[in-house]
C-alpha cells in the first residue's frame, strides 16, 4: 500500500440491527463484505456514507420502527446533499419491498435476507446511478458460498450460522415467507468457519438458524454418507481446538430428536442450557398456531432432556392473546410454566402480521386483555428467573469473561446458563474462562468471586 492509499479516508458505515440473533450475524457479515470497499463502522447515521437497516418482520412494532427511522434518515440524507446511501435489508425488505419504495423514496437499495453477498455490486451500481433501487433475491447457499471466508470477531463469543429458513408455517409467523425453505450449510464449510473463529480467540460459538435443530447439512467430504444432524455437528465442532462452549438457537420442539438430546449429555462443550420455544400451553391454541406438537409433547421432551442433562437450564418463548385464546387457554399456559420451571423466557403479545393466516382469524383478543395476560405471565416468569438465579448462590461455575464491569476492578462474563456474572478481576482475564463461586443474585445477574482461571483454550 502506498502513502496515497493509506491517506484515503474510510467511508462511514452504520448498520442498525433489529430482531433476532440471525440478524445480528447477518449484520456482521454485511460489515465483512463491505470492508474491502473501504467502509468502516461509525457510531451513528449522521456520520455515515452508507446506512443499512437490517430489519425484522416478526412484530408490527418492529416494522413501524423501521418506517419511523427512515423518516429521520431522509432528513439526514437531504442535509448531506444526497451523499448518504440508504439500504433496507432483512425480512421487512423481503416482505414489503414495493411498499418501502413507495412510502419512502429516499431508500436506494432494498435487498432480501439472501442477497447480502451482492452488496458490493449493488452499492457500485447505486454510486453510478443514484436512485437505482434494486430488489434481489438469491438462493441461501449461494449467499453462504459467496461470503468472505475470513471474519472479524469482537470478543471470545461469536455467532455461527448453520441453517436458514423454516418449513413449519406457524400461522402467526412470516419467516417461511421472508426467509424461504429450510436449507443447511455443509459440515465442512461450517467447520472451516469455526476453525477460523477459534484461531481468533473465540471460545464459545452459538450455532444459529431460524429452525436450527432442523439442520441437515452435507456430511464431511472425507466421510461421505447421509446428511448430518445438529447433534452430530455439535459433537464434531466440540473437537475443534479452542472451542470450549457450544450453544444453538432457535430450536423447534418438532425437531428435538433423541440424538440431539443425547448430545447434551455426552458432549461436555454443549452448555447446560436449552432455548425451546413452546408459545402456548393450550393444545387448542397450539393447533390453531399450526405448531405440530402438543403440551404433552413438550413436557416429554423436557423429561428426556433433564434425564440426559440433569443440570439443564431452560428458556422458552410465549405468545399471549393469540386469536381465540380464552381464559382457560391462558391458564393452561401458566400451568405449563409452573410445571416446567424456566431459567429465563421471552414473552410477547400477539400482533397481526399481514399475509399470515392468523391475521385473518376470528376471535382477535382485545388489547386490554392481552396487556393483563402478559403482565400476569411475565410476573410468573420473573419469579422463576429470580428463583433460578438465587439457586445458583454457592455454586462454582465456569464463566467466559467477555468485558470490563461497570465498577473499577470489575469484569463480567456469561455463565453456562447465559446469566450475566460480575466479579473482581483484571482486564487481562477477558477472553479466558474463570471458575467463579456465586455469592449473590438478582433477577438479571449474578455476583461472584473468582476461584481460578483456565488460561489456555482446550
Amino acid at each position: 500500500m502506498n502513502s496515497t492509499d493509506a491517506a484515503k479516508p474510510a467511508k462511514g458505515l452504520f448498520i442498525r440491527t433489529y430482531g433476532c440473533q440471525m440478524n445480528v450475524y447477518d449484520s456482521e457479515r454485511m460489515r465483512d463484505v463491505l470492508r474491502p470497499l473501504g467502509y468502516a463502522p461509525v457510531d451513528g447515521p449522521e456520520d455515515a456514507d452508507l446506512v443499512v437497516l437490517n430489519t425484522c418482520h416478526i412484530r408490527e412494532k418492529a416494522t413501524e420502527k423501521v418506517y419511523s427511522e427512515l423518516g429521520q434518515l431522509k432528513r439526514m440524507k437531504e442535509a448531506s446533499g444526497g451523499r448518504m446511501t440508504i439500504a433496507v435489508a432483512g425480512c421487512v425488505a423481503q416482505a414489503e419491498g414495493e411498499e418501502l419504495i413507495r412510502r419512502q423514496p429516499a431508500v436506494d437499495l432494498v435487498l432480501g435476507p439472501q442477497a447480502y453477498h451482492k452488496l458490493p455490486e449493488m452499492i457500485a451500481r447505486v454510486s453510478r446511478a443514484i436512485g437505482d433501487r434494486l430488489e434481489t433475491e438469491f438462493e441461501t447457499l449461494e449467499k453462504f458460498d459467496a461470503l468472505p471466508k475470513a471474519r472479524e470477531v469482537d470478543g471470545p463469543a461469536a455467532f455461527l450460522s448453520v441453517q436458514e429458513g423454516c418449513d413449519k408455517f406457524c400461522t402467526f409467523c412470516v419467516v417461511p415467507y421472508t426467509r424461504g425453505a429450510e436449507l443447511s450449510r455443509s459440515v465442512d464449510d461450517i467447520v472451516a468457519e469455526a476453525r477460523g473463529l477459534a484461531a481468533q480467540g473465540v471460545r464459545e460459538v452459538t450455532l444459529l438458524g431460524q429452525n436450527v435443530n432442523a439442520f441437515h447439512g452435507a456430511a464431511p467430504v472425507l466421510e461421505g454418507g447421509a446428511d448430518w444432524t445438529l447433534g452430530q455437528l455439535c459433537r464434531h465442532i466440540a473437537r475443534i481446538g479452542g472451542i470450549d462452549r457450544i450453544r444453538y438457537s432457535t430450536s423447534h420442539p418438532r425437531d428435538m430428536d433423541d440424538d440431539l438430546i443425547a448430545a447434551h449429555g455426552d458432549t461436555s462443550a454443549m452448555m447446560p442450557f436449552l432455548h425451546l420455544p413452546v408459545q402456548s400451553g393450550s393444545d387448542r391454541i397450539l393447533k390453531a398456531m399450526n405448531r405440530g406438537h402438543t403440551a404433552a409433547d413438550f413436557h416429554e421432551i423436557i423429561r428426556k432432556v433433564r434425564a440426559a442433562r440433569p443440570d439443564i437450564g431452560l428458556a422458552s418463548d410465549f405468545i399471549v392473546g393469540f386469536p381465540g385464546e380464552t381464559d382457560e387457554d391462558f391458564e393452561a399456559t401458566l400451568d405449563l410454566i409452573r410445571e416446567t420451571g424456566f431459567a429465563t423466557a421471552y414473552s410477547f403479545k400477539y400482533s397481526k402480521r399481514p399475509g399470515t393466516p392468523a391475521a385473518e382469524m376470528f376471535g382477535q383478543v382485545p388489547e386490554d386483555v392481552k396487556d393483563a395476560r402478559l403482565q400476569a405471565l411475565q410476573s410468573l416468569l420473573r419469579d422463576q428467573q429470580t428463583a433460578f438465579n438465587a439457586s445458583c448462590i454457592g455454586r462454582t461455575m465456569d464463566v467466559l469473561v467477555t468485558g470490563k464491569g461497570r465498577r473499577p476492578g470489575q469484569i463480567h462474563g456469561r455463565s453456562p446458563y447465559q446469566q450475566a456474572v460480575h466479579f473482581e478481576g483484571p482486564e487481562s482475564m477477558i477472553g479466558q474462562i474463570a471458575s467463579v463461586r456465586m455469592i449473590d443474585s438478582s433477577m438479571n445477574s449474578l455476583t461472584g468471586e473468582c476461584v481460578s482461571v483456565r488460561e489456555d483454550a482446550a
